[in-house]
Parts: structure tokens; sequence; C-alpha cells
């Protein structure tokens, strides 16, 4: 039986395919109480972190993979990010209520789709596409189709408390188009959002693949962590200027309150702070001559 809040790696030992499963249990529900978010977000949401860890386990690299899709509808921001140490969280932006809409990308009014790589060491990557197919497993297709030319197939789930997700791709030095992976993509494409959710990964995969030769790697485990912190919010307070702050502390009652949106943590900030912090932002920026 395979466990809760893990991510499985695929190997397909007679084709030149690669695939990974994901499932997100425990570490979905500490997303979703932090934020009291409709169905509806909770399940898109939910898809969204199913793809960002699939994604990021093809990626060799320290850092974090970041997938946001952004719109100027009703549901402004759905964003997802995952470490190389497998830690996940999310979070939602809604302006209204949620129009009926039989489509994702209907949720959007000229709706983008951003795939961001911040590695530890090196280079920010970022691809964007815009959100014009049916669902997030589409445009995310859609995505390494335009971006990457790698044939994918991506199936995601989730029902408001667990969510689950498999990715399957051509390796990138194989053909695309080949006979192993028309072959293994149509299999892909009879799993059902009921078997994703519902079925573990050994029988999943058995159900789909009994006549290919393929295993499960060993599971990782999956779990939510937010990286935020004082320290981390003092440099972004200290791109604003120094008499702002002490003026906002003034009129803030003696502190300015720092909240970070995915975990609710509050940091607090009075002029002593602001007063210690821009002193040394200062210093830092001093050059001799």
């Amino acid at each position: 039986m395979s466990s809760t809040d893990t991510i499985q790696r695929i190997l397909f030992e007679e084709a030149d395919v690669r695939g990974v499963v994901s499932r997100l249990d425990t570490s979905l529900a500490a997303v979703f109480e932090r934020n009291d978010y409709p169905l509806k977000v909770r399940q898109l949401l939910g898809e969204m972190l199913a793809a960002v860890t699939l994604m990021s386990s093809t990626l060799k690299f320290d850092g974090r993979l970041i997938l946001q899709a952004q719109g100027e509808g009703a549901l402004r921001l759905l964003m997802a990010e995952c470490s190389h140490h497998h830690q996940i969280r999310g979070i939602a932006r809604l302006e209204a209520a949620l129009p009926d809409a039989e489509h994702f990308a209907e949720l959007f009014q000229n709706g983008r789709l951003a795939l961001t790589i911040e590695p530890a060491q090196g280079q920010r990557y970022q691809g964007v596409v815009p959100l014009e197919q049916q669902s997030i497993a589409g445009c995310l297709e859609d995505y390494f189709s335009r971006s990457e030319q790698l044939p994918t197939r991506i199936k995601l789930a989730c029902d408001g408390k667990t969510a689950a997700g498999m990715l399957l791709q051509v390796l990138p030095a194989a053909q695309g188009g080949s006979e192993d992976w028309n072959r293994i993509g149509m299999l892909a494409e009879t799993l059902t959002s009921e078997e994703l959710l519902g079925l573990d990964n050994e029988s999943m995969l058995f159900r789909l693949f009994h006549e290919e030769n393929c295993r499960l790697y060993e599971p990782e485990l999956l779990e939510f962590h937010c990286d935020c912190s004082k320290a981390r919010c003092e440099k972004a307070l200290q791109l604003v200027g120094k008499e702002e702050l002490l003026q906002a502390v003034k009129e803030q009652g003696g502190v300015i309150k720092v909240d970070c949106q995915f975990c609710n943590a509050v940091y607090l900030f009075d002029e002593q702070d602001i007063q210690s912090m821009t002193d040394i932002s200062s210093a830092g920026n001093s050059t001799l001559h």
C-alpha cells in the first residue's frame, strides 16, 4: 500500500519514458487550514500543488519550483511551490465570488500560466504560456509542448481533501512520437479521477501498465513547510524608505505588522527595529572614496 503525502518515480525498463506519481493528504490539509477557500478553489489549488510536485521531480536542482496561474477575473491567483526537499506551500487570491464556469481557463480573464525555477545558486528562469486549455493538466501539457518540445501526459485530481497526480514524459534524449510513447500515453488517458484518488500507486500502475515492464521507486515524503522569517520580511521592508517606515510605525500604533499569506505568521517591527535594520542597510550600501 502506498503511503500518503509521497512522491514516487516510475521506471519503464524498456521504454524511453519517465513517470512520477504523487499524493497529498496531510500536507494539503495544512495548506487549506490557513485559509477558508470555497470547494472549487480547494480543488484547483490541490491540482496545482500535485502538479508542482510532479514537475519538481523532473528537475535536478537545489531550490524551488513555483507554478502560478494569474488573471484579471474573480480568481486572480493560484500559486503552488515545491522545494528540492519536497516541501510544499500554496495560496489562492479571490476578488469576488467565483462565477459558474465549466472550464478552468474560464475563471481567469486574460489568464496566463507561469512556471518559475528559483535555484539556490544560479539564474532564475521563468516560462509563460496563455491559459487556453480546459484544465490545469491541459495547460501544463501545452507548456511542455511549447517550451520544452517534450511529449507529456499529466493527470490531476483533487476532491478538496486529497490531491493526486501522474506525469508521463518522453525522455529528453529520446525521439518523440515513438510507438512506446503512443502506447503508454493512450493507456494513461484511460485513468479516471476516481482511480487516481482512490487507488494506491501499485494498484494503479498494475491497472494501467500490467503489460509493461515497469516498477516504482521508493516513495519520498512530501510535507507542508513555509520558509518565511523575520529576516526575509526585513529585506522586503528595506526596499521602502526609512522615513516612510517610521511614519507607518506612528500611524499603526507603534508597530508595523507583516503577515505571511502562506502560513498566517505575523512579524512585528517597532521603531527600534526600523532604526536598526535601516542603519544596517545604509552601512551595507556605503562605498569608500
